[in-house]
C-alpha cells in the first residue's frame, strides 16, 4: 500500500490546523452545561475559528492538559521551596536548581498565557474570547500577585553561581553564602503560588468530564487535605528555619536534639514532629518547654495555627454537610419515590432506564418547578425572563412577526417547557395537531414520504396546526436530548380572543392562502 504524500505547504497547513484544534472547546459535561447542547458547542468552535485570533478556550483540550500539569508543578514548588530554604543550605544540587529554573520559566510563561486565555464567568452564557476584555480582567485581578509569585529566584542563583565560578573556593563560598541568605528571604514570595494552586483546583472542575456535583465535592475535600498538609509541612520547616537564622543558639531545640550534623531527613522529621505536637496540642515537641523568647513565639504561633486548622476542618465539614445541594436532595427524594413506584408496578428494566434518563435530562440532578419559580417573581420580571428565553424563537414564526409586543408577551407566558430523549417521537404524522414547538437546544428529524429535514437550536415546527387545527403533515423524531418550548392550540386561541384585530388579520391571511390553494 502506498502512503499518501503531502506537499510541504499542505503538510504545514495540516500541522497548523491540528495544533490549532487543541485550542477549541471540547465536548464534556461542563461545556454542555454552559452551552446547552452539542450543536451549541459546535457553533462555539466555529465562532472561535472564524475569529482569526489565537485564544485558548477555557474548555479546550490544551487548557485541560495545561491545568493538570500546573497543579502538579505548583504543588511540588510549595513542598520543595520551604525545604530548600530551611534545610539545603545552598547544596540543593543541579537537579533541584534545574527544576527551580524550569518552574520560574513556566510561571512566567503562565503570566503571558493568561493574556490569551478565554474566561468563563458565572454570569456569562459563554466564554469571553475578546483579547481586550481578557487583558482588562486579568490586569484588574491576578496579574500583580502572579508576577510577584513568578519572581525568578532560580535565575538569580544560577547567574550568581556562574558569575563567581572563577573565584577561589573560599571567596566564592563567602559571597554565595551572603547571596543565599538574601535569596532565602526573597524566595518566600514564591509561596504566594498557593493562590494559584487554589485557582487551578477551581478550574479543574470546569474542564472535568466527570459529574459536576461529585467532582465539586471531591475537589473540595482534596484541596482541604492538601492545604492542611501544606500547613503542617510549612510549620515543620519554620521550626528549623528560625533557629537557623539565629545561627543555632545554645539553648535552641535543634542543639538539644543533637541535630546539628544530622541528615536533611532527620531534621525535617523532627521539625514536622515538633510542629504536629504544637498543632494537636499534645506537647511542646520535646520534654522541655520553650527556652527563649523566639522559640516561645514559634510555639504559640504553631498552637494557634493548629487551632485554626481544626476550625477550618470543622467549618468545611459542616459546610459540606449543610451545603449538599437542597435541590439535589429534593431530586434524589423524587427519584427514590419514582424507583419505589416502578418497582411496585413491576415496570420492565428498559422502561425504567428511559424514565431515569428522562428525569436526568429534564432536571439535571436538581429538582425545581418552573411554574413555582416564575410565581416567586413579579409579573414584569416574569415577562422579562420569558422574553430573554423565548422571544427570539417566537418571532421567527411568520404569524408572530411584527406583532404587538403585548400579544407576544401574552404568548410567551403560555409557553410550556418540555424535554424529549433521543429516539422519542415528538409528533406523529396524521395525528391531530394540538401544539407547536420551539427548539431551545437539541436536534430533531422532520420526515414524511416526500422529504427529510433536520432542525436544531432556534428552529420551530408544528406551527401549521395553530390556524388550521388540521392533522400533522410529518413525523418529528428527536435525534438528541431536546429541550423545547410548546404552545398549545387551545391556549393560543384563548390569548387571541383578547386581541381581535390580530385575530381578524390572521384569519384573513389564512383565507387568502386557501383561495390561492384553490
Amino acid at each position: 500500500m502506498k502512503m499518501r504524500r503531502f506537499a510541504p505547504e499542505n503538510y504545514r497547513r495540516f500541522r497548523w490546523n491540528g495544533w490549532k484544534n487543541l485550542l477549541l472547546p471540547q465536548l464534556n459535561r461542563r461545556s454542555l452545561h454552559v452551552y446547552g447542547s452539542e450543536v451549541a458547542v459546535e457553533k462555539e468552535c466555529i465562532r472561535q475559528k472564524e475569529g482569526g485570533v489565537i485564544v485558548i478556550h477555557p474548555f479546550s483540550r490544551l487548557r485541560s492538559y495545561y491545568i493538570m500539569c500546573m497543579v502538579a508543578i505548583t504543588f511540588l514548588n510549595l513542598i520543595g521551596i520551604p525545604m530548600e530554604i530551611a534545610f539545603l543550605d545552598g547544596n540543593s544540587g543541579v537537579g533541584w536548581e534545574g527544576f527551580n529554573v524550569f518552574s520560574d520559566t513556566l510561571f512566567l510563561i503562565d503570566v503571558g498565557l493568561n493574556f490569551r486565555m478565554g474566561i468563563i464567568t458565572e454570569d456569562s452564557e459563554g466564554a469571553i474570547m475578546d483579547l481586550k476584555s481578557i487583558r482588562q480582567q486579568y490586569l484588574k485581578s491576578w496579574f500583580i500577585p502572579d508576577m510577584v509569585a513568578a519572581f525568578p529566584v532560580g535565575y538569580i542563583l544560577l547567574i550568581a553561581d556562574l558569575h563567581y565560578h572563577s573565584d577561589s573556593p573560599s571567596s566564592r563560598a563567602s559571597k554565595m553564602m551572603r547571596i543565599l541568605m538574601f535569596v532565602r528571604i526573597l524566595s518566600l514570595v514564591r509561596l504566594l503560588r498557593v493562590s494559584r494552586l487554589v485557582r487551578f483546583f477551581n478550574e479543574v472542575e470546569r474542564v472535568s468530564n466527570a459529574n459536576l456535583e461529585v467532582m465539586r465535592i471531591f475537589l473540595r475535600i482534596l484541596s482541604l487535605f492538601m492545604m492542611i498538609f501544606l500547613l503542617c509541612h510549612w510549620n515543620g520547616c519554620i521550626q528549623y528555619f528560625v533557629p537557623m537564622l539565629e545561627e543555632f543558639p545554645s539553648d535552641c531545640w535543634v542543639r538539644r536534639e543533637n541535630l546539628m550534623n544530622a541528615t536533611v531527613g532527620e531534621k525535617y522529621s523532627f521539625g514536622v514532629f515538633r510542629a504536629l505536637s504544637h498543632m494537636t496540642a499534645i506537647s511542646y515537641g520535646s520534654s522541655e518547654t520553650p527556652t527563649n523568647e523566639v522559640e516561645l513565639w514559634i510555639v504559640m504561633t504553631s498552637i494557634v495555627s493548629g487551632a485554626l486548622m481544626y476550625t477550618v476542618m470543622v467549618a468545611n465539614t459542616a459546610a459540606m454537610m449543610a451545603d449538599v445541594d437542597i435541590t439535589a436532595r429534593a431530586y434524589k427524594n423524587k427519584i427514590n419515590h419514582l424507583e419505589d413506584y416502578m418497582t411496585f408496578m413491576k415496570l420492565p428494566k428498559a422502561l425504567r432506564m428511559r424514565i431515569n434518563n428522562y428525569y436526568q435530562a429534564r432536571y439535571g440532578g436538581k429538582w425545581y418547578d418552573e411554574k413555582d419559580v416564575l410565581k416567586w417573581v413579579s409579573s414584569s420580571l416574569r415577562e422579562e425572563i420569558l422574553l430573554t428565553m423565548c422571544s427570539a424563537h417566537v418571532r421567527k414564526v411568520p404569524i408572530f412577526r411584527n406583532r404587538d409586543i403585548n400579544f407576544i408577551n401574552a404568548i410567551l407566558l403560555e409557553l410550556q417547557y418540555e424535554v424529549f430523549q433521543a429516539g422519542d417521537v415528538i409528533i406523529q404524522q396524521n395525528a391531530p395537531g394540538d401544539r407547536m414547538f420551539f427548539i431551545e437546544h437539541g436536534q430533531v428529524l422532520v420526515e414524511n414520504e416526500f422529504f427529510q429535514k433536520e432542525l436544531c437550536d432556534g428552529d420551530y415546527f408544528g406551527d401549521s396546526c395553530l390556524l388550521t387545527r388540521g392533522k400533522r403533515l410529518a413525523t418529528v423524531q428527536a435525534l438528541t436530548i431536546c429541550q423545547l418550548f410548546s404552545l398549545s392550540v387551545d391556549t393560543f386561541y384563548c390569548v387571541l380572543e383578547d386581541y381581535p384585530d390580530i385575530k381578524k388579520d390572521m384569519e384573513s391571511s389564512q383565507q387568502d392562502k386557501d383561495i390561492l390553494l384553490c
